[in-house]
C-alpha cells in the first residue's frame, strides 16, 4: 500500500453523527435505538445501538476505500459464520429489511459525497483483555484460541477467497519493507535506529525462509483490543469474543502468533514473560516448525514497528483521534527496545522454557 493510498484511507474515515446512526439503524434494520454510542476506531466507525426493541448491537460503518471491496467485506462476513458454527465466540452480521448482509449507504462526512458499507452485527458482552490481569492460564487460552482460530479459517470456502490475496496489505508481516516510506515519522526519535535494524534483521532472516512457513488465512489483527473476556467460575478470565475481521489477509500461522504475543506483550508487568504461556497454548494445536521457530522473534519485533510507526503516521492524519491511535504506541516503544536490547537468543530462552514449563504444569 503506497503513502497516498494509506492517506486516502485515512481521510475518508466515515464521520457520521449519533442521530445519523440511529436513523440508519431504523431505515435499514427495523429498529428503534434508544441508546446510541461512538466507539474507538481506527479507520472505520462503529456505533454501540441499545434498541428499544430490545438487544445490543454494534454498526460498522467502513471506510470509503474498504467499502469498494464488497467481497471482502463478503469474506469477513462469512468467516465470523464459520467460527461461530465451530463454537468460537465471534459476532453475527444481521439482515436488513430487505434481507442484505450488507447496504452501500451514500452521505457527505466532509469529503463529498462518498458510498460506505454498512452492517449491523450482535455486540458481544465481555471487557477486553486489556483491563484484565493476564494470567499464565488466560494468556495460555490466548494462543490456543489464535490457533484454533487460523485453523478453522484456513478449511473455510467461499467462492470469492482469491481478495484475501492482499499483495499490497501494509499491515501483513509480509510487507514490513513497506514501512521504509513511513520511517521519516521517527525523525529526532532513539527509536528509528532500532526500527531500521529490526527491518534490516527481517530483509536478512526473514524473507528467505518464508517458503519453509506454513500458510494460511489470518485474522491479522488478534490484539488485546480484539479479544474479550469474561469472569469464569475459578475467579479468572476466559475469552468470551473474538472482534474486527477487517485485517484479515492470506498469510502463514506464524503471524498470528508473533501478532498475539506482542500484543499481549503489551498489557503484561513483565511483558517477556507473556510471550511463553501464548507460544504453549499456541503449540497445544499447532506446534512451530523450525523456520518458525526461528523467525519468530524477529516477526514480534516486526509488529512491534508496524505498529509504531504506522500509528504515528495515522496521528498526522487523524490528530482527533490520537488518544486511540497511540493506546499500543505508548507502551510499545519501552517493549520494542527491551526486546531489542536482550537480543534474539536470550528471548527465545525465555519464551521457549517457560512454554516448555507451562506445558509440563498443565
Amino acid at each position: 500500500m503506497s503513502l497516498i493510498l494509506l492517506t486516502a484511507i485515512m481521510a475518508t474515515k466515515p464521520d457520521f453523527s449519533p442521530a445519523q446512526g440511529a436513523e440508519m439503524v431504523k431505515r435499514l434494520f427495523g429498529l428503534t435505538a434508544s441508546d446510541v454510542r461512538s466507539l474507538p476506531s481506527y479507520d472505520d466507525q462503529n456505533f454501540y445501538v441499545a434498541a428499544g426493541e430490545g438487544g445490543e448491537f454494534l454498526l460498522k460503518i467502513l471506510n470509503t476505500e474498504n467499502s469498494k471491496e464488497a467481497s471482502l467485506a463478503a469474506v469477513q462476513t462469512h468467516a465470523m459464520a464459520v467460527l461461530r458454527q465451530k463454537g468460537l465466540p465471534a459476532q453475527a452480521v444481521l439482515p436488513d429489511a430487505a434481507g442484505r448482509l450488507m447496504s452501500l449507504e451514500e452521505a457527505d462526512c466532509g469529503h463529498g459525497r462518498q458510498k460506505y458499507l454498512v452492517r449491523l452485527l450482535t455486540y458481544l458482552p465481555g471487557t477486553t483483555i486489556s483491563k484484565v490481569p493476564l494470567t499464565p492460564r488466560l494468556l495460555y487460552e490466548t494462543g490456543q484460541m489464535a490457533a484454533r482460530m487460523d485453523q478453522i479459517l484456513q478449511e473455510m470456502e467461499h467462492p470469492h477467497l482469491e481478495v484475501l490475496h492482499r499483495e499490497k496489505f501494509i499491515w501483513s508481516l509480509s510487507n514490513v519493507p513497506l514501512l521504509e516510506p513511513y520511517l521519516s515519522v521517527l525523525a529526532g526519535d532513539p527509536l528509528l535506529e532500532v526500527v531500521k535494524s529490526v527491518l534490516h534483521q527481517y530483509n536478512t532472516s526473514v524473507i528467505d525462509k518464508r517458503c519453509s512457513f506454513r500458510s494460511c488465512i489470518n485474522h491479522g489483527d488478534f490484539n488485546d483490543l480484539n479479544v474479550l473476556v469474561q469472569p469464569d467460575e475459578s475467579g479468572g478470565h476466559r475469552i468470551s469474543g473474538i472482534l474486527d475481521f477487517g485485517d484479515m489477509n492470506s498469510g502463514y500461522y506464524v503471524y498470528e502468533l508473533a501478532i498475539a504475543i506482542m500484543y499481549m506483550m503489551i498489557e503484561n508487568p513483565e511483558p517477556t514473560a507473556a510471550g511463553g504461556p501464548v507460544l504453549a497454548g499456541w503449540e497445544s494445536v499447532l506446534p512451530l516448525n523450525e523456520a518458525e521457530r526461528d523467525c519468530l522473534y524477529v516477526l514480534v519485533l516486526s509488529r512491534f514497528c508496524q505498529s509504531l510507526v504506522l500509528s504515528r503516521h495515522a496521528v498526522i492524519l487523524q490528530p482527533a483521534n490520537a488518544e486511540y491511535l497511540l493506546v499500543t504506541s505508548r507502551k510499545g516503544g519501552g517493549v520494542l527496545r527491551q526486546l531489542w536490547a536482550l537480543g534474539k537468543q536470550r528471548v527465545e530462552e525465555l519464551w521457549f522454557q517457560s512454554a516448555a514449563e507451562l506445558r509440563d504444569a498443565l
